[in-house]
């Protein structure tokens, strides 16, 4: 075998890639639909929120916050108009420098996070934790940071809010 030629997968490889592959398409659509049905919301609304919530003071650069919840900036903007307008967050400039945007929970906002959670993290519990052993568990966490080591560090834009 040439170094030109692709390292395919064995079976084994193959089984469990599909079975990763399929688990991550349909994870983000199982939580959404839990939390579209129970509080209105969608996951990434929710990962902002909660985001927001574990943040000091309840606020964030838009920047952090968007690699928080694993989304652009520009989605990132749309779903905070969206959450300004139920009045759970608001935007103000960055006291510490003018060229960035700080998101802040509001209290209507810390209040939808506080009646989300329990929902949501039973959800997380029965479709990720509740099928594993505490041992698979710990390989799951295991493994879920090698692949984010190796995929690297999260990209970031400096000078954008």
């Amino acid at each position: 075998m040439s170094d030109d030629e692709p390292r395919w997968l064995n079976t084994e490889e193959s089984e469990a890639w599909f079975a990763l592959a399929h688990a991550l398409v349909r994870l983000p659509t199982a939580l959404d639909t839990q939390l579209q049905r129970d509080e209105g919301i969608s996951h990434f609304e929710y990962q902002v929120l909660a985001g927001l919530s574990m943040a000091p003071e309840g606020n964030l650069r838009m920047s952090e916050l968007a690699l928080f919840a694993d989304g652009s900036l520009s989605r990132l903007s749309h779903v905070v108009k969206r959450l300004e307008q139920r009045e759970w967050v608001c935007r103000v400039p960055d006291p510490d420098d003018g060229r960035y945007t700080r998101a802040i929970l509001t209290d209507k906002g810390r209040q939808k996070v506080v009646e989300a959670a329990p929902g949501h993290v039973a959800e997380v519990r029965r479709l990720v934790f509740d099928p594993l052993t505490k041992g698979q568990q710990r390989q799951l966490r295991d493994i879920g940071r090698r692949i984010n080591n190796a995929i690297g560090p999260e990209d970031t834009c400096p000078g954008q809010s």
